[in-house]
């Protein structure tokens, strides 16, 4: 368990190998946020899409954030909550999310934790152990209500990630799991799936010749 705070005590850097991958667990921390002290493992039972963000008062993050606030209500309808992180200090998300509210019109309603040890963004990968900027990458982990690590990008501190394109990712991931199907590129809600191929000779001769794509209507959810 990752504990941060105003004088977080010293924790063990992990060593590069054990940056979390895909069907990985998530690894579990205690912090302050914005809406008050956040422990993930008691998010269990929801998504949770933890994104990182390199720091305040900058441009690409405050358009993402923007973006993420005006979508929020589409992701808790998919039973998934959002959670930021940065290395920058409580009061500097405070600040920021205020500044975003004062000259844009827009409250950001999830929690963004705060990350001054580095403790978190180091035990995600997205700082290595020898890493001499705080600045963390733009990384994103979809995270499943068993605490899984089902999905993660990972983008430049100079190139904005599609708000759009993470909502997909959830549906997508929510589909897959609920009737063991595929979904092929660009797939939206609604769309035509992909059916796992039956890998047997007599399956592949009835298919025909494209018998490792097939599709199928998509169950309504």
């Amino acid at each position: 368990m990752i504990m941060t705070g105003p004088s977080p005590a010293p924790l063990p850097v992990p060593q590069e190998s054990a940056t979390p991958r895909i069907g990985d667990a998530a690894p579990d921390f205690s912090a302050r946020t914005t809406r008050g002290p956040l422990t993930l493992s008691d998010l269990r039972g929801q998504w949770v899409l933890l994104f990182s963000h390199p720091a305040d008062f900058t441009p690409v993050c405050t358009s993402e954030f923007i973006a993420l606030a005006k979508a929020n209500d589409q992701f808790v309808s998919l039973n998934c909550r959002l959670v930021g992180l940065s290395i920058d200090s409580l009061p500097s998300h405070l600040a920021w999310l205020e500044a975003i509210h004062t000259s844009f019109g827009v409250r950001v309603p999830f929690p963004v934790v705060e990350d001054p040890s580095m403790a978190i963004a180091r035990a995600y990968g997205m700082l290595d152990a020898s890493a001499e900027s705080s600045a963390t990458i733009r990384g994103v982990y979809a995270i499943d209500p068993e605490g899984i690590i089902r999905a993660m990008t990972w983008y430049p501190a100079s190139v904005g990630r599609s708000v759009s394109e993470l909502l997909r990712l959830i549906q997508a991931l929510q589909q897959v799991d609920r009737d063991g199907v595929l979904t092929p590129e660009g797939w939206l809600p609604g769309d035509d799936i992909v059916v796992p191929a039956e890998l047997t000779e007599d399956a592949v001769t009835a298919t025909g010749l494209a018998w490792f794509l097939q599709y199928a209507r998509c169950t309504p959810a």
